[in-house]
């Protein structure tokens, strides 16, 4: 299975490799944390690692390192604003459940 973007998500993506010379896409990843038990990790990423995969949608890069790959399989990464906010949505088949707030999730 692969990581996939949504139009808008990719859109946004290369903005922010645009505006940094050094970027080469998202680095996304899931650490223990929050009162589900995983949470998502992301930033910019300047080089792929050894322990990293590449999946490409739309142009952009998302770069996941092996540990991380089995609870984003199959997750569709979406860029979603609603009024003033705007923010990454991940639409994650393998959460089963989410903290109320959305910043961490479980297996």
């Amino acid at each position: 299975m692969a990581i996939t973007l949504t139009e808008a998500a990719a859109k946004h993506i290369l903005k922010q490799v645009a505006h940094n010379a050094d970027s080469i896409g998202l680095r996304l990843g899931v650490k223990q944390a929050g009162c589900s038990g995983l949470r998502y990790t992301f930033g910019m990423a300047n080089e792929i690692l050894p322990s990293e995969t590449v999946f490409e949608s739309f142009g952009a890069k998302v770069l996941v390192d092996t540990a991380s790959l089995p609870y984003l399989e199959g997750t569709e990464l979406a860029y979603v604003q609603e009024g003033l906010n705007s923010f990454f949505k991940f639409n994650n088949p393998k959460a089963k459940n989410e903290c109320g707030c959305g910043e961490s999730f479980a297996v």
